[in-house]
């Protein structure tokens, strides 16, 4: 299949999808490597950019997705009357970097380094879509663990969690970061054993 091809194929797909699609089931369906996939995504990318087309094509970590470019967002809003999603609070961004920074984690953690109850704002970064639940932590009254979605990396313009900038050194709370962590390890032995 050729580059022309195989990117016409990926923007059908992601026009139609909406939602981000896995690299991989795209190469599945189109028989071709994921290497190609993505380097067609690549090629994609830099053309929406340098055509400066209202469309941009944005890589979420193994997933990709088609979204309109930040530089028209108020003409559309206005072309469809929709109002400005609200700033995030000063709490949920202290909320927001804690589960950014420590995923998976749990609420009393969270509320252990803010020092402060964060049950309402945890509630609100999920019902924005930008923490979710990922599992229970292994440890009395199975705790639910948080972390960051793709709704998080598109807010905020980054492909994978790593690409958060480096934290100056801190002291973390000891007496949850064992358990967390021994949790962090079982969850990636059970991903590895599916």
């Amino acid at each position: 299949m050729e580059n022309h091809d195989i990117e016409c194929v990926i923007e059908a797909i992601l026009f139609v999808s909406g939602e981000p699609v896995k690299l991989s089931r795209i190469a599945a369906v189109m028989g071709v490597d994921e290497f190609d996939i993505e380097a067609a995504a690549n090629r994609m990318r830099d053309k929406y950019s340098f055509e400066r087309r209202g469309i941009r094509l944005l890589k979420l970590e193994d997933t990709l997705q088609l979204c309109s470019s930040p530089e028209y967002a108020d003409y559309i809003r206005l072309a469809l009357e929709s109002r400005k999603p609200p700033q995030l609070s000063q709490p949920a961004l202290e909320v927001l970097s804690i589960v950014a920074y420590f995923q998976p984690v749990t609420k009393a953690y969270i509320e252990q380094v803010r020092g402060v109850d964060s049950a309402y704002t945890v509630g609100i970064l999920l019902e924005r879509g930008l923490i979710e639940a990922c599992g229970r932590l292994n440890a009395p009254g199975r705790p639910m663990l948080y972390q960051t979605t793709h709704a998080f990396l598109r807010t905020f313009g980054m492909e994978s969690i790593s690409e958060l900038p480096v934290l100056p050194q801190i002291e973390l709370p000891e007496d949850g970061r064992e358990g967390i962590q021994a949790a962090i390890a079982e969850l990636r032995a059970k991903e590895e054993s599916l």
